[in-house]
């Protein structure tokens, strides 16, 4: 009983994280959306964040800069504290590739230096790296089913390797922690491609000890396309030389009349002229919105989905691409059956409002945290 005698309200009932959050992506009025390591919607902050900005450029020109620039700012901060960084490791670009490249590029490479990749990467992590040959430099492929055995023995005398967080296929997600601790007692240097994790699972670049990983921010975290961050360790900076050379690399680069070469202090030395700020007013939206949320609260809604297509597309005959555990599952799930062209099965459920891809072969879905079981039990429904 509470005070005065009267019965006590009954406990709020916790609504799901998709319930709770569904009404942030309009996308939902019309579409079972389940594109998610393609190209993402907008949530609703995000897609706010940006109008606002196009009203005020549209009606004020630049008057309000200085905001502007809170909003850079602001966004280097909001993915460092997604990613356990500080914001001055954050450098804004335009995209995953954009920032593997700086790294690849930036770093002083020598004939006979080794970098160890795995062979089912998406081609921004693939295919810079195999370039290095031609500079005599040895790449090491691996795949990422190998051991950590093998993986620590071919960081033996490695000066980089270069990951994917999930990979945009199989939805295979790797042992970050693992793997980084076997490239720091290596002294090798780490690197990783988050857009298809990053967003939708935890991740913390001081436990992994990752040096530098990119990721845009049209995928799990929901942002534009065009905007992306990269985090290079303070530690790392030195060694990794801007591939670009624009006025905003330079330390002084507010004084417009600064003839002074010294590099900014931070990572602001990756970031070469003026910004795509209606996609940082975006990004920085986005980014905020799912640290509200909680990534650990959207990861297990996320994996449940990915368990729920797997396992009601199997029961329907299809086959999967690798298999899901709780320790490597992710948010992707890819499946195709014979005779059936997986381009045909895609169409058809677009005519039913329901958006896949067709990758490869395979029949990829990718559900985010505002995705119901009902949208799934749909898909499966409708599947031939």
């Amino acid at each position: 009983m509470g005070y005065n005698g009267l019965a006590s309200p009954a406990p709020a009932v916790a609504q799901p994280v998709w319930a709770a959050y569904r009404d942030q992506f309009p996308v939902t009025e019309s579409l079972i959306y389940l594109n998610h390591a393609g190209v993402a919607p907008l949530s609703k902050r995000a897609a706010d964040a940006m109008k606002q900005l196009a009203e005020d450029a549209w009606r004020f020109g630049s008057f309000h800069y200085k905001e502007w620039l809170e909003t850079y700012d602001g966004l280097r901060a909001a993915a460092a504290r997604l990613i356990g960084a500080e914001a001055g490791e954050i450098a804004i670009t335009k995209n995953t590739s954009e920032g593997i490249a700086t790294v690849m590029t930036g770093l002083d490479w020598r004939a006979g230096d080794k970098v160890v990749i795995f062979e089912e990467e998406f081609p921004a992590n693939y295919l810079p790296w195999k370039h290095l040959e031609r500079r005599g430099v040895r790449v090491e492929e691996l795949s990422i089913l190998d051991s950590l055995e093998r993986v620590d023995a071919a960081c033996r005398g490695a000066r980089l390797l270069a990951i994917s967080f999930v990979q945009y296929l199989s939805g295979y997600r790797a042992d970050l922690e693992a793997i980084g601790e076997i490239c720091r007692r290596r002294n090798c240097l780490f690197l990783v491609d988050a857009i298809q994790g990053l967003g939708a699972f935890p991740l913390d670049v001081r436990d992994a000890r990752i040096d530098a990983l990119a990721a845009d921010g049209h995928k799990w975290l929901l942002g534009p396309e065009g905007c992306a961050v990269l985090y290079v360790r303070q530690d790392v900076q030195e060694a990794v030389a801007p591939i670009e050379l624009g006025w905003t690399n330079f330390a002084r680069w507010e004084d417009y009349a600064n003839r002074d070469l010294a590099l900014r202090a931070d990572a602001g030395r990756y970031e070469c002229g003026t910004l795509n700020t209606a996609g940082c007013f975006g990004l920085r939206a986005a980014i905020e919105f799912l640290i509200e949320v909680g990534i650990d609260r959207i990861a297990p809604h996320v994996q449940a989905l990915g368990d729920q297509v797997a396992e009601g597309a199997a029961a329907k005959g299809y086959e999967l691409l690798g298999t899901r555990t709780p320790a490597t599952g992710a948010g992707i799930v890819s499946f195709r059956k014979p005779g059936l062209d997986v381009r045909a099965v895609v169409s058809q459920l677009k005519a039913k409002g329901i958006v896949a891809a067709a990758r490869q072969g395979w029949v990829r879905v990718s559900p985010h945290f505002y995705i119901s079981p009902e949208d799934i039990q749909r898909l499966i429904t409708e599947l031939p």
